[in-house]
């Protein structure tokens, strides 16, 4: 662009190359020559003998090219060393119009035959390269060209135009400008397609004042051209100034502007056109009808563009194939399928046949919709018209078996289309691994390969995801492992996405953190898609420091944008330990969606603060926030936290009442707790009785714990029976049962239920502990007799008891916990996990965090109350039925768990 060179020229002397006018006379126009040929030897003084060259005239006319390219052969074999100018042109002609590029070849080799070929020759040689689908070539003999007219330029530029080379058109106008050829009314639109097309602005710019200084101004094609470079590169302005001082405006111009209109979301001033449009005289066509319908399509506004369709029939103008699918498609891209489907159905009555595009876009409804009867019904449709060789049709087919699960049918439709493209092998192999058949998935990935269809990313991401579905992790690591390597196909985030998600989906929590922090090192740049996969690894007690790592990864690459994102890190935050984090996050949010206060409110009832829990509801509603399910359940512990039935109980009213929400488990499971801690056993039971929750293993484990706690032995075998019946194979619960059952029978209680087999009671669960130092999890299990435990840290715990003090540590409330005694089992893992965390910091440390994996027994809780005050330390401990948050000899759970 910097080497053109614009000279400013009156336009009576405009300096351009014009090409001399062809030579009309039988030699240059050998189709315009009336000739007749006789194999017939007349008896005349000079007999008149065919020349070859008569012949292969003769022969190019009637199509017979084998017979020709021979002649041709025997002809330079004869020691023939030139040939006619309307000879070769004749030849060239016939392999444009027969496609030969084989006998075009032949004659290219004999160009040197001509002893000055002229420009017009070499243009008609570029031509039959150029429309034989030969490009490449036709670019050879037009850069060897040492002289290059009008007409050669046009013959170039058109060969790319029809290549859809758009870029490459645009080049050519820049070279054609440098050797001062200058384009004519007929080149400058191509051009400036071609400008359009990919939207090079700039040189549409460079032409237009080009334009203007040869005095084309005025020329309509050439205007409209204009026009639509500026209404398809985006360039709203310029397109509306250039139309407003045109001279003559026809329907395309109108169109263009419109479609400029449209494409920068302002409709609305489209409609306006319109109407001035007809005030002008003309009136809209068809095209103008399905430019605003398009419009307002993408702009999501469907029901507008519906009722355009209407206002244009009573214009008089009937949607065509056109209209009624970019209709369809507006609708499925916008989640409208049902409408489109039956806006399909409209379209049959009408009377319009539909396309491949219209196909496609049905078969996309039916398979998002799963109804397979509708998309069985346009298969047949498909069928009918003869668009199964449509790939797009095929490849939607496929999708849609696929998603009902008719994986036979699917493959049926694969089979029988024949140009496969990689879209095509992608839409089966993912059907087959949603299906969890990753061997028959792996088989076809093999064949596409086979066949000479290279895997894109698409299909290795596909095969990853199937086997991360399928539990083996094992296989999609060794996939991704060699995409890069064997597929030579670069990993995008995505890959990294599902390989991350696919550990942390099979529990391992730290090959996943681990693998997010080689993503970063392979400098591929997580998305909102990477960190919320990772942080629900990180919602415990034990991933404190690593959702800080997570947090800054968001701060770096501004993904704190997202909305999802900082709800995520609001509830991670919580549930790691940190509620202060969480709520200054919460107050820096300018937007706060339902589960932006649903998770701060969940939080705080999770570390037991039920008042700023409370706080945040009354806040919530004073915004206009409407509680939904997760909001109520919260509330209702939150009152039972606080000692609350009354208030709890007018929450779990409006539940219904007022939100008009279905009660689900988890607000019954809130209730019976809000009963519970109040010591209202028999309201507790009236209302699991009420509620019909009978046969939900939670409800009666919330009431077992309210029993417990409050020493109701009889209450207590009736929660130990419905829940045994539930769950008799679970160890948990039969170890609970079996103490109950026993301590029922000392205390002369009659037991008619089921009671647990002797065999199964000597599987008790082992109880195990975990708690982070210095950037290392060591793990501690009861009754520990690794070294580290006998020689260091049994000895401390034995010192602490002595020295504690404490009263009856059950204080009337059933001796039944998830562990054996430390009597008969040994000292349970946590009271090792808080020694170690005391023992291995240099300084007394502030929080310790420990993770368990059964209910914490209550002399162990006791024990963290006293070393908590006697220590002054914070112990955060996580077991399975609450967070546990031990401060100067108390724990937030209100020693009721």
């Amino acid at each position: 662009m910097e080497k053109l060179f614009i000279p400013s020229f009156p336009k009576t002397c405009l300096n351009y190359q014009i090409p001399a006018k062809v030579e009309t006379s039988p030699e240059t126009h050998p189709k315009s020559r009336k000739k007749s040929l006789s194999f017939v030897k007349k008896k005349q003084p000079n007999n008149n003998i065919i020349t070859p060259e008569d012949q292969l005239d003769y022969l190019c006319r009637n199509g017979s090219l084998v017979e020709a390219e021979k002649a041709l052969d025997s002809m330079f074999q004869q020691g023939t060393k030139t040939m006619k100018r309307s000879t070769y042109l004749n030849l060239l002609e016939s392999c444009i119009d027969s496609g030969s590029v084989h006998l075009g070849r032949i004659l290219h080799a004999r160009f040197d035959r001509f002893p000055q070929p002229d420009v017009f020759v070499e243009t008609k040689l570029l031509s039959m390269y150029a429309k034989c689908g030969c490009l490449d070539d036709a670019r050879k003999v037009f850069d060897s060209m040492r002289e290059r007219n009008l007409y050669t330029w046009s013959a170039m530029i058109g060969a790319y135009s029809r290549e859809h080379r758009w870029r490459e058109v645009s080049r050519l106008f820049c070279m054609m400008m440098e050797d001062g050829v200058l384009p004519d009314d007929f080149l400058f639109p191509k051009i400036l397609q071609g400008c359009a097309n990919c939207g090079d602005v700039e040189t549409g710019k460079l032409i237009h004042s080009v334009v203007v200084k040869l005095g084309m101004a005025s020329c309509l094609r050439v205007s409209n051209s204009i026009l639509a470079v500026y209404a398809k590169c985006g360039e709203l302005g310029l397109a509306t100034d250039f139309f407003r001082r045109m001279e003559e405006r026809d329907v395309v111009a109108w169109n263009s502007v419109l479609l400029a209109y449209c494409q920068n979301g302002k409709h609305e001033e489209a409609v306006d056109l319109v109407e001035e449009m007809e005030k002008e005289g003309i009136s809209p066509g068809l095209v103008t009808w399905n430019i605003l319908i398009g419009g307002y399509n993408q702009l999501g506004k469907c029901d507008a563009a519906m009722d355009l369709m209407q206002k244009m029939e009573n214009f008089g103008v009937t949607a065509d194939v056109f209209t009624w699918t970019a209709m369809i498609s507006g609708l499925i891209h916008n989640g409208k399928r049902y409408q489109a489907l039956d806006t399909f159905r409209k379209m049959f009555l009408a009377g319009v046949v539909p396309n491949g595009v219209t196909i496609m876009s049905a078969v996309s409804a039916c398979s998002c919709l799963k109804i397979l009867n509708l998309g069985s019904e346009v298969h047949s449709i498909a069928v009918k018209m003869g668009l199964m060789d449509d790939v797009l049709v095929g490849n939607a087919l496929v999708d849609m078996y696929s998603k009902c699960g008719k994986l036979e049918e699917a493959r049926k439709v694969f089979d029988s289309i024949k140009n496969k493209d990689v879209y095509t092998w992608n839409s089966m192999i993912t059907g087959y691994c949603q299906a969890e058949y990753c061997g028959k998935a792996y088989e076809l990935f093999i064949r596409m390969q086979e066949e000479n269809v290279k895997p894109n990313i698409i299909t290795w991401n596909t095969m990853i995801s199937g086997y991360i579905q399928n539990g083996d992790e094992g296989e999609a690591m060794d996939l991704f492992q060699r995409m890069e390597k064997d597929g030579n196909v670069q990993r995008n985030t995505a890959s990294w996405n599902l390989i991350i998600a696919g550990y942390i989906q099979n529990g391992k929590k730290d090959e996943a953190l681990e693998l997010f922090r080689k993503m970063q090192f392979s400098r591929f740049m997580p998305n909102s898609v990477t960190i919320l996969s990772l942080l629900p690894a990180c919602a415990n007690l034990l991933g404190a420091r690593m959702v800080r790592e997570i947090h800054g990864c968001v701060l770096r690459r501004n993904l704190d944008a997202v909305h999802a994102v900082k709800n995520a890190l609001i509830d991670t935050y919580a549930k790691s330990g940190d509620i202060g984090y969480a709520r200054r996050i919460f107050k820096g949010m300018t937007t706060k969606d339902i589960i932006t206060w649903n998770s701060l409110i969940g939080g705080y009832v999770l570390h037991g603060s039920y008042g700023p829990a409370l706080d945040l509801f009354d806040q919530m509603k004073t915004e206009g926030i409407k509680p939904n399910r997760g909001t109520l359940s919260s509330i209702i512990l939150a009152h039972g936290l606080m000692g609350n039935v009354d208030g709890g109980k007018k929450v779990f009213s409006s539940i219904a009442n007022d939100y008009h929400i279905i009660p689900a488990l988890e607000h019954c499971c809130a209730m019976v707790s809000l009963y519970g801690r109040s010591n209202r056993l028999e309201e507790a039971l009236q209302f699991i009785q009420e509620m019909n929750f009978q046969s939900e293993p939670p409800i009666w484990e919330s009431f077992l714990t309210a029993c417990r706690i409050h020493g109701d032995i009889d209450s207590a075998i009736h929660a130990a029976e419905n829940l045994f019946s539930l769950e008799p194979e679970n160890p948990v619960t039969e170890n609970l049962v079996s103490q109950i059952y026993a301590l029922g029978a000392r205390l002369g209680r009659s037991l008619e239920g089921k009671k647990p087999r002797k065999e199964n009671l000597l599987k008790k669960p082992i109880g195990q502990s975990w708690i982070e130092a210095r950037n290392l999890v060591h793990t501690f299990t009861t009754g520990d007799q690794s070294k580290l435990c006998t020689d260091v840290l049994y000895p401390w715990v034995e010192k602490l008891c002595r020295i504690d003090d404490r009263n009856d540590q059950y204080n009337g409330e059933l001796m039944i916990e998830e562990e054996g005694r430390e009597k008969t089992c040994g000292i349970h893992s946590e009271k090792f996990a808080m020694a170690f965390g005391l023992i291995s910091s240099s300084r007394e440390p502030k929080t310790i965090r420990i993770l368990k994996n059964l209910r914490m027994c209550r002399d162990c809780h006791n024990t963290a109350k006293y070393i908590s005050k006697r220590y002054s330390c914070e112990i955060l401990l996580e077991d399975t039925r609450c967070l546990h948050h031990f401060k100067n000899g108390d724990c937030s759970c209100k020693d009721y768990w």
